[in-house]
């Protein structure tokens, strides 16, 4: 019984590390519309030496139209957070990655709203993406583009929800 649950959880740490030790990737969202701006976001693709353009688009997912990165890849906001402040690290930032900035913009296409993207600083001094004030994460749990498996979790003390482009929670029961 015991080798099965420490298989479980020898994968599950593996999963976790391959995100954790991931590099800065070109996030491309050609199939999101482009946009305008440059910066870049920190994700769990290849690493490269330099970061690259940071793209936000949309995708429809289960619970609706939510914002992707340039991956495809769903971004969720935590209840928890302040707009100046992230309240998931350690462990909570194990398992919900935040997005990472790595310079002064990010390219938004429609119906993303470049002027709800900024950024807010971690108290690691890394730099977040937000959206509408809404410090972004990504769920380890999210295997590929299109996912939302995260989408309505209480995890860490409060809910996960991907993001509508107006900036709110995409939240079904309300």
């Amino acid at each position: 019984m015991k080798t099965p649950m420490r298989r479980r959880y020898l994968v599950g740490g593996i999963t976790v590390a391959a995100v954790l030790v991931g590099g800065g990737f070109a996030v491309d969202a050609a199939s999101a519309g482009g946009g305008g701006g440059s910066g870049s976001l920190y994700g769990s693709a290849a690493p490269s030496a330099t970061p690259s353009v940071a793209r936000l688009g949309t995708a429809a997912l289960a619970p609706g139209t939510a914002l992707v990165d340039g991956s495809g890849r769903s971004l969720y906001l935590f209840e928890k957070d302040s707009p100046t402040m992230s309240a998931c690290t350690g462990a909570c930032a194990s398992v919900w990655p935040p997005v990472l900035a790595h310079g002064s913009a990010t390219q938004a296409s429609a119906p993303v709203q470049s002027a709800l993207v900024g950024s807010v600083q971690r108290s690691d001094g890394t730099r977040q993406v937000t959206y509408d004030g809404h410090p972004l994460y990504r769920y380890a749990g999210d295997d590929k583009a299109g996912q939302s498996r995260g989408q309505g979790l209480d995890q860490f003390g409060a809910g996960w929800y991907v993001v509508s482009p107006s900036g709110h929670k995409i939240d079904p029961l309300g």
